[in-house]
C-alpha cells in the first residue's frame, strides 16, 4: 500500500524542502520505491535533486491545469528508487486558474491515483502558503510532516495550520493525520534551541519525532550542487538524522500496515 505524506507549514525558512528532498532521499536508500511531488512554485525540491529547471517543459502544473499524465512528468534520479515530479514557476498561475475548476481540492489527488501502485511512499513539498496548492496536498496525503525550526517564534502560526488539517478532515479527508512535528534547525550551543525542544515537546507529547534535524553548514551547501545530502556528504551530521529520520517513517508505516 502506497503512503502518501506531505511536508506543509506555511511560514517559510523552516527546513521544508529540505526535509522533502533528503526524507524521500533516505527512504529510497532503505529500497522503497519512492516518489517527490514538488507542488512548489519555487521548485527547490525539483533543483535540490538535480533537474535543471530550464531542461524541464512539463512539470506538475501541466497536470492540475492541463490534463497531461504523471508519467509525462516524473524523471529519475541520481539515487536508485527515487523520482520526482517537478515543478515550475508557472505553478504561481495555477492557484488562479484552479478557482473555477470543479473539484478543485482533490485535483492532486485524483491524478495520484494512477501512479498509487508503482510507489511504496509519495512525499509531497507543498508551497510556504496556506492557499489551493497545500489544501490539495492535504487532501491528497494519509499524513503531514510539519517541519518546526527551534528558534523564537517557532510555534507562530503553527495554530493556523493545525486549524487548517481539522478543517481538511470534516470536509475533504477524514483519514488525514499528523505523521510527525519535525525539529529543525537545532543548535546544540544554543539555549533557546533546547528550551524550544522542551516547550514542543511538552505540548505536543508522542507526536514530535524523536529525531531532530541539527542546524549543519553541508545540508546547507548541498542544494546548491543539486544533490541531497546522502550524496554530497554521507557523513554529516545532517545525513545522519535524515536517516534516523527515515527509520522512523519506515517503523510508522509498519504500524500502519505499510
Amino acid at each position: 500500500m502506497t503512503r502518501v505524506i506531505c511536508i506543509a507549514n506555511q511560514k517559510g525558512g523552516v527546513g521544508k524542502t529540505t526535509t522533502a528532498v533528503n526524507l524521500s532521499a533516505s527512504i529510497a536508500a532503505a529500497e522503497k520505491r519512492t516518489l517527490l511531488v514538488d507542488i512548489d512554485p519555487q521548485a527547490n525540491s525539483t533543483s535540490g535533486v538535480g533537474c535543471q529547471k530550464d531542461e524541464i517543459k512539463e512539470n506538475i502544473y501541466h497536470i492540475l491545469i492541463q490534463g497531461y499524465g504523471m508519467d509525462e512528468i516524473i524523471r529519475g534520479t541520481e539515487i536508485p528508487y527515487l523520482e520526482i515530479a517537478t515543478s515550475d514557476s508557472d505553478l504561481i498561475g495555477a492557484e488562479v486558474e484552479l478557482i473555477n475548476e470543479l473539484a478543485r481540492e482533490r485535483k492532486l489527488d485524483t491524478v495520484l491515483q494512477a501512479v498509487k501502485g508503482i510507489y511504496d511512499y509519495i512525499f509531497i513539498d507543498c508551497p510556504p502558503s496556506l492557499g489551493i496548492l497545500t489544501i490539495n496536498s492535504l487532501t491528497a496525503s494519509d499524513s503531514v510532516i510539519i517541519p518546526l525550526q527551534c528558534e523564537y517564534y517557532a510555534m507562530e502560526g503553527l495554530s493556523q495550520l493545525l486549524k487548517t488539517i481539522r478543517l481538511i478532515k470534516r470536509y475533504l479527508n477524514p483519514d488525514l493525520e499528523i505523521e510527525g512535528i519535525l525539529l529543525t534547525m537545532f543548535d546544540i550551543r544554543n539555549n533557546l534551541s533546547h528550551q524550544v525542544v522542551e516547550e514542543v515537546r511538552n505540548h505536543f507529547k508522542d507526536k514530535v519525532f524523536k529525531t531532530i534535524i541539527p542546524r549543519n553548514v553541508k545540508l546547507s551547501e548541498a542544494p546548491s550542487h543539486g544533490k541531497p545530502i546522502l550524496l554530497y556528504d554521507i557523513n554529516s551530521k545532517g545525513a545522519e538524522s535524515y536517516l534516523n529520520l527515515a527509520k522512523e517513517i519506515l517503523l510508522n508505516g509498519e504500524v500502519y500496515g505499510g
